[in-house]
């Protein structure tokens, strides 16, 4: 749907509500109240449909007023929000800081700085997302995996109450819910993983001929009967706090479970328990929608990737399980009277927070290009927009003033979409089912190279190339893939190029 006719819509939807009711997976934010008046009116005068040349202005600047200028470095995705004043940006910096922040093994005499694992995966948050964008998969068995990971589950467990059509799953007894694969000294790792790939090429109508690999894992001890792997690359992180910022009523207008409209496309919204406020919420964040906020995203990854213990996870063992005695008895970095008897306090937890939450996203290039233009076009009459939802206005927000009331072009619906067998890991997570996974956010996906040094994507890395992903697809997006391999090679470069725009 043309990005005029959906705002039309959101405009209808929002002026047929009685009131915009701040919704339950909204409590995470300051949330101003609006009429539903009042919200369609601000609806329209940032995203008009009436007005093409104030929408191409909107759609040129991605993160509203909070877009940073674009820069061919590679820090490109590590610049804070526009507009900070001298007080916000020093918090950022000392996020920054705590992002980059190398932790060591307790005991130690630098209290301030250990409590790492005892098993984890990785000294930094910096060391997964380089620079702050997307990790890779390792190149041959001795290159390093710390920007990967692999999430393990078994089938069956309990169910969180209060949310329907959850799968249940338990971590594996033995290694518990990610393999970790380093260790403190005196201790041994899980194991490693090992990936290999098998070629298969394709042919698309104009006789290019592009060639997909399937990757294949295993573990080293090899794996327990009935365990599911998910391998999982860590994410470009740029632009969390605008998705945060959506309403969640604007996403579950968009989900279409039963496919009532017949496009094909059927998106289910994530529903998680949030650890914080003991509710069930809307799952943003994390390649399945696994988590609902920044806040809780971020308190696990200390947990699970860092063996750190916070205010939403103070076990100091981090995911070690009951099998893993020698782990729960190694000494931590916890201390009373010191960090709130934690590894990561509040307050430390809050930069991290902070600066994950204002990492600015780029303004677009060559926006206005001939090119880029077709493409865009083709993008929209492919059925691309879909899934890849265009634009939304962000909650008015007190104290948020860089995620308040922007008009925000993600490419992203936030839900939940059956992408065929090609690209399942057939592991589910929460209402995700194997074959399931949220619809990846676009913009800043042409900068990948100049921040990462390499163009793979998808969650495991498989695709060498944006055409690559896009081959990738099934399920939902099988009419889409199909399309586009049946383009021209003009028209095929025309909407490469949009996506590498964004």
């Amino acid at each position: 749907m043309p990005p005029a006719l959906r705002i039309l819509g959101l405009l209808a939807l929002l002026m047929a509500a009685p009131a915009l009711a701040q919704t339950l997976d909204d409590r995470h934010l300051p949330v101003v109240p609006m009429t539903a008046q009042d919200r369609a009116t601000l609806v329209a005068s940032l995203l008009s449909p009436t007005d093409p040349a104030k929408l191409s202005a909107a759609e040129a600047m991605p993160g509203g007023t909070a877009t940073i200028p674009f820069t061919e470095k590679d820090d490109a995705f590590s610049q804070p929000s526009a507009g900070f004043t001298e007080d916000r940006l020093h918090s950022f910096n000392r996020g920054n800081g705590l992002f980059r922040k190398l932790w060591i093994a307790a005991p130690s005499e630098i209290k301030t700085s250990d409590g790492l694992g005892p098993l984890y995966n990785a000294r930094s948050c910096q060391a997964c997302h380089l620079k702050d964008g997307r990790g890779h998969p390792p190149e041959g068995p001795e290159d390093d995996r710390i920007s990967m990971l692999l999430r393990l589950s078994h089938l069956g467990g309990t169910s969180p109450e209060g949310i329907a059509d959850w799968i249940a799953t338990s971590p594996d007894p033995a290694l518990g819910g990610q393999l970790q694969d380093f260790a403190a000294p005196g201790l041994a790792a899980e194991g490693q993983f090992y990936v290999t790939y098998t070629e298969t090429p394709v042919t698309l109508a104009d006789g290019t001929i592009v060639n997909l690999r399937a990757p294949d894992y295993s573990l080293t001890p090899a794996e327990s009967d009935g365990i599911l792997l998910s391998p999982r690359v860590a994410p470009q992180m740029i632009g969390l706090g605008l998705l945060e910022a959506i309403p969640a009523a604007d996403i579950l207008a968009l989900a279409d479970p039963d496919d009532l409209n017949h496009d094909g496309v059927s998106g289910r919204p994530q529903i998680v328990p949030s650890v914080e406020f003991g509710v069930p919420m809307l799952g943003r964040f994390g390649l399945k929608a696994g988590a609902p906020t920044i806040r809780e995203q971020t308190a696990a990854a200390l947990a699970m990737d860092m063996g750190l213990s916070n205010p939403l996870y103070p076990d100091p063992w981090g995911d070690c399980t009951e099998a893993e005695a020698s782990c729960r008895t190694a000494p931590h970095g916890q201390e009373p009277g010191l960090r709130d008897g934690l590894e990561v306090d509040r307050e430390r937890l809050d930069l991290l927070t902070f600066y994950a939450r204002n990492l600015g996203v780029p303004a677009r290039r060559e926006a206005d290009d001939t090119t880029v233009l077709k493409g865009k076009d083709i993008f929209e009459a492919t059925g691309c927009a879909a899934c890849h939802q265009p634009s939304f206005v962000t909650l008015t927000l007190q104290e948020q003033p860089e995620q308040s009331a922007q008009a925000i072009w993600p490419y992203t619906d936030v839900l939940l979409h059956d992408m065929g067998p090609g690209l399942a890991d057939n592991r589910p997570e929460g209402r995700a089912s194997g074959t399931e996974w949220r619809t990846a956010p676009l913009w800043g996906i042409g900068l990948t190279e100049i921040v990462s040094g390499h163009t793979q994507f998808l969650h495991d890395g498989r695709a060498r190339s944006l055409l690559e992903a896009i081959l990738w697809h099934g399920g939902e997006a099988g009419a889409q893939r199909d399309t586009v391999a049946a383009m021209t090679a003009e028209d095929r470069e025309a909407l490469l190029a949009f996506v590498g725009s964004l």
